[in-house]
């Protein structure tokens, strides 16, 4: 018997979310709507309506990285209620966050709904790789966290140019569009909540901290990554502003030819990470973030500068890699705690490096990125121990040569 052709449709959207693919990328997206919009905010709204100063912003952006590096702390959370649970109270709290920030200008409040938003934010992301490892096989797995990925830039995208249109159509009221923000992700959440059903993967995971020796390469992979973002959102926009006269439309230009590039591209690059292989993608990113550090320090051109952020961002989606190899060499129970573990570590940086590399920059902003690639060179040193085919016992390349019996 045919299928009526009204039904399809229906069929087609109940199919979908039965796919833990489409469960993830849905919650991404409000993950980095609510993210994006209040950073797009923030700024101009702590200077115009809170009379911000430079110390207060600093002050503010110290507080939003603390949750990232408090991100263990929600192995404890998992072992009273489910990840997907956990990620959806997390998506409420970040709109809760958001929707408040605007009714609130002063210095204390803002500390305080910051500090809500990125409890949300980062608690987000650390189940959102834990369940990506989870749930996705590993032969499709960087394809997947790709398309992940795109529905996060997607989100972006419709952030800067739902917030651009809104503003320049006279809607300029800041605790009006926070709130926006914010209740759309807590409508959106809640329908997930309604709609979806529950994701679980093959393998209960492990409710306490856990850190093995044998993962010291992905540890080690993970800290250099979030010292080369945290220079990329510290210092690389700073330096097209200050060196460039860069105003914010252009800046909000520059993000959003970004986030669509990687609308498009996040896909296609989860692709080529399964195609290329976890070694040579490690590898590849590091050889172009070595020549965008570098092309920041030494270029005298606001095109070229431009350019360079473009690629940056882009290239920033090749951190797949970094997690499709931790799945196939982890145990199946640690990738909860490894999430984990592994959020904290990388935003190590995010406390040291805005403060000791600012000082830097009134010496000489290049010194800045001339560091940047040198982290970056590190981070290419150590993609090279990545064995070729990765796995349990196989973890880097001296493992792989032990297990080669001699001739």
């Amino acid at each position: 018997m045919t299928t009526p052709a009204a039904d399809l449709p229906v069929s087609r959207f109940r199919r979908a979310l039965l796919e833990p693919v489409t469960f993830l990328m849905v919650l991404a997206f409000v993950n980095m709507l609510g993210y994006a919009g209040w950073v797009t905010l923030f700024t101009n709204f702590a200077k115009d309506a809170a009379r911000f100063s430079g110390a207060d912003i600093g002050l503010a952006q110290s507080v939003r990285e603390i949750p990232g590096f408090l991100a263990f702390t929600a192995i404890y959370w998992f072992m009273v209620m489910r990840e997907q649970t956990v990620a959806y109270i997390a998506l409420l709290v970040l709109g809760a966050g958001s929707a408040l920030t605007g009714g609130f200008p002063t210095l204390t409040a803002l500390l305080i709904t910051t500090f809500i938003m990125s409890v949300g934010f980062h608690y987000f992301e650390t189940v959102n790789q834990s369940l990506s490892l989870q749930l996705f096989p590993k032969k499709d797995a960087p394809r997947l966290m790709g398309r992940v990925a795109g529905a996060a830039a997607t989100a972006q995208f419709m952030a800067y140019g739902g917030l651009a249109l809104l503003w320049r159509s006279g809607t300029q009221r800041y605790d009006l569009l926070f709130a926006i923000i914010g209740f759309a992700c807590i409508g959106i959440t809640i329908a997930s909540f309604l709609l979806f059903p529950k994701f679980d993967g093959p393998v209960p995971q492990r409710k306490s901290i856990v850190l093995r020796q044998r993962y010291w390469l992905y540890y080690a992979l993970t800290l250099m990554n979030g010292a080369r973002r945290q220079i990329f959102t510290a210092f690389a926009g700073f330096l097209l502003v200050e060196k460039f006269g860069y105003t914010v439309p252009q800046m909000a230009m520059l993000l959003l030819v970004t986030s669509g590039l990687n609308t498009f591209l996040a896909p296609r690059l989860g692709a080529l990470v399964g195609h290329w292989g976890e070694r040579r993608t490690i590898a590849i990113e590091n050889v172009v973030l070595i020549l965008v550090f570098i092309g920041y320090a030494v270029t005298a051109n606001a095109t070229v500068a431009a350019l360079l952020f473009i690629i940056d961002g882009v290239f920033s989606i090749l951190v797949i890699a970094q997690r499709s190899y931790i799945q196939k060499i982890g145990d199946a129970a640690d990738m909860a705690p490894t999430a984990a573990c592994a959020f904290t570590i990388n935003h190590i940086a995010a406390v040291a490096i805005p403060v000791f590399f600012g000082m830097l920059w009134l010496k000489n902003p290049s010194i800045v990125f001339y560091l940047g690639a040198a982290i970056a060179t590190t981070s290419l040193t150590l993609s090279f121990l990545v064995p070729r085919h990765p796995g349990p016992g196989n973890e880097t390349i001296f493992k792989e040569r032990a297990a080669v019996p001699a001739e």
